[in-house]
């Protein structure tokens, strides 16, 4: 098969890759459709040591599964892999597995490939009139429904229903879908990118403005840098909810003081449960998450060029699909 393999810091090959092979349980799936994750983006630059080169990098995939029972089932994919008899899988908690694992990790390669294998259980049937490339838009949608979902619990009932969210690209987009879906009309998102934050406003009907501003009972930080989380533990209403979804990088900017005194609660957010990832599905499928056009689509031949173009900030779409060569959906 061919794929496009990360092979040192800012380095990316489209080469010929070892077809996967299934084990017990498992299913060959034809990948037709991967998106770009930040993730992806910090193992490219080098700032992510779970990732070592060289690796198939890559998690937000949808397509077609390959022999077995479900022939050519269409299909998204949930890229965490659990173990299923923990405490926290049992408990319907499966992120915090301690035998977690995630494809574009080691041991599992990921999705910028002609093939991947994954586990049965974690594939979810597509609907005939839903694209593939929309289809993969579930994962990076569920990181954001289950961190919208538990800031809400967290909020107290007599607050506001608004939220600040800090950053525009596709989780926090994500996050400001998941809000409306769950209720929260009044949605602000911070975008400094004045592309970006064009596309937001122009293509996703969205209120983004190039600078934080007032306080607000949930803020969403869907970047994850020092001065995000300080903006975000200054704008924090007493009483209110942070959450914290980015992974930009893994110091400072939190103002513990001010949050202590006014009783502002941190909760940190990492991928989904099962159940968040099915509940993002239907909600994808059946049209609550709104139309989600707002993706650009390349070939995974022109994968190393898209990358190069996230990072100087030359795509305003939040999101880039990848399609294998002679895929399509």
């Amino acid at each position: 098969m061919k794929a496009l393999v990360y092979t040192d810091v800012e380095t990316l090959t489209y080469r010929d890759a070892p077809d996967p092979e299934p084990g017990a349980g498992e299913a060959l799936i034809r990948v037709e459709s991967v998106g770009i994750c930040g993730s992806d983006m910090h193992a490219w630059l080098g700032h992510d040591n779970r990732r070592p080169a060289p690796l198939i990098l890559g998690h937000e995939a949808a397509g077609t599964v390959v022999g077995g029972p479900r022939d050519g089932a269409r299909v998204t994919i949930n890229p965490l892999v659990t173990c299923g008899g923990c405490p926290a899988c049992t408990s319907g908690r499966e992120n915090l597995c301690p035998e977690r694992q995630i494809i574009s990790m080691p041991p599992r390669e990921g999705a910028f490939a002609d093939l991947l294998r994954m586990p049965e259980r974690n594939l979810i049937a597509v609907p005939d009139g839903v694209p593939l490339a929309k289809a993969a838009l579930a994962e990076p949608l569920a990181v954001s429904w289950h961190a919208v979902r538990l800031g809400l619990a967290a909020l107290h009932p007599s607050a506001e229903r608004r939220a600040l969210i800090l950053g525009g690209g596709a989780i926090g987009l994500a996050a400001a879908l998941a809000l409306r879906a769950m209720g929260v009309d009044e949605v602000t998102v911070v975008e400094p990118n004045d592309a970006r934050r064009a596309y937001l406003t122009e293509r996703c009907g969205l209120r983004a403005v190039p600078a934080a501003e007032g306080a607000h009972p949930i803020v969403v930080d869907a970047v994850g840098f020092a001065v995000t989380r300080a903006t975000a533990s200054a704008l924090a209403e007493p009483g209110g909810v942070i959450v914290h979804i980015g992974l930009g990088e893994d110091a400072g900017g939190l103002d513990l003081r001010r949050m202590t005194l006014q009783e502002i609660t941190f909760i940190g957010t990492y991928t989904y449960t099962a159940q968040d990832f099915r509940d993002t599905a239907a909600a994808l499928f059946d049209g609550r998450l709104g139309p989600l056009d707002w993706t650009e689509i390349r070939p995974l031949s022109d994968g190393a060029a898209a990358f190069r173009d996230i990072r100087s900030g030359q795509s305003a779409a939040p999101k880039i699909i990848l399609q294998p060569d002679n895929q399509g959906v």
